[in-house]
């Protein structure tokens, strides 16, 4: 954590799994009333997350969320309408890299999303069922691959091995360097997106789209993807579970997601500034 001069906080960028939501993707109405709060006092307030357009519906509209948000990291910018504002595709080099990579791996299961969809090749997998869950729709059981690389929103290793996600994430991030983000957006999971698909960029952009400069900015996350954003943003929040990797790189700790950290850190450190 360094020194925080505050700064009168105009817009809030957030994650979604592990800062806003419970473990079992709820919403606390705690949460609900501090994001309601926070559009009261007149800030801006939108989400970051590795999940898909339509994965985030639920949450836009428990939390009045009117504004742009960001999927698949930033890969993927959606209006309040639907209509796309920014989408940046995995090239299919590096998508036929980390497939490569990932394929046979013990203990992970390959997925890829494109198109709004869902696809893997083993519907079984142990995984699946905790994604389906969180994602609020099933996956689709494809044979191949390789009738999507030119459309790939995210490519994700899943896998409860958090170890060897360690060390594929370190392995192809020396294969894909300029090519694509590498990140555990949470420990299980290891996402592979394009070079311009993270949540710093989508914040410079969002800002820019709302007026913002980024020293009135926030953000707030709790995973691997979420640094990308802290260091863009005037403010930078991690949750109190995060990973030390990802604690240091923020200016101020809140309480864990299971505590309504997010909740405490709208209250304490945004809406005090306004």
């Amino acid at each position: 954590m360094s020194d925080v001069t505050q700064q009168p906080i105009r817009f809030l960028l957030s994650d979604m799994d592990g800062t806003l939501l419970l473990p079992d993707h709820s919403l606390s109405q705690r949460t609900i009333e501090a994001v309601g709060a926070l559009r009261e006092a007149g800030v801006l307030f939108s989400l970051a997350t590795g999940r898909p357009p339509k994965a985030m519906l639920q949450q836009i509209q428990a939390l009045g969320v009117d504004l742009p948000t960001a999927a698949f990291n930033g890969g993927t910018i959606v209006n309040p309408d639907g209509s796309l504002l920014v989408a940046h595709y995995l090239p299919a080099t590096a998508a036929l890299t980390a497939l490569a990579l990932f394929t046979d791996q013990p203990d992970i299961e390959v997925w890829v999303f494109s198109g709004g969809d869902w696809l893997l090749k083993d519907p079984y997998g142990p995984m699946v069922p905790r994604e389906q869950h969180g994602l609020g729709y099933p996956p689709v059981a494809v044979e191949s691959f390789e009738p999507c690389l030119a459309h790939i929103d995210k490519i994700v290793a899943a896998s409860n091995n958090t170890e060897l996600l360690i060390e594929l994430e370190a392995r192809l991030l020396a294969k894909v360097e300029g090519q694509a983000q590498v990140s555990r957006s949470q420990p299980v999971y290891l996402d592979v997106t394009a070079m311009q698909a993270n949540k710093g960029a989508a914040l410079a952009t969002l800002a820019e789209f709302l007026g913002v400069s980024l020293e009135h900015t926030a953000a707030m996350g709790d995973g691997g993807n979420d640094p990308a954003m802290f260091h863009r943003a005037g403010l930078s929040i991690a949750m109190g579970q995060a990973e030390e990797a990802v604690k240091c790189q923020a200016d101020l700790v809140t309480g864990a997601n299971t505590e309504d950290g997010a909740a405490q850190a709208i209250e304490r450190y945004i809406l005090s500034s306004v």
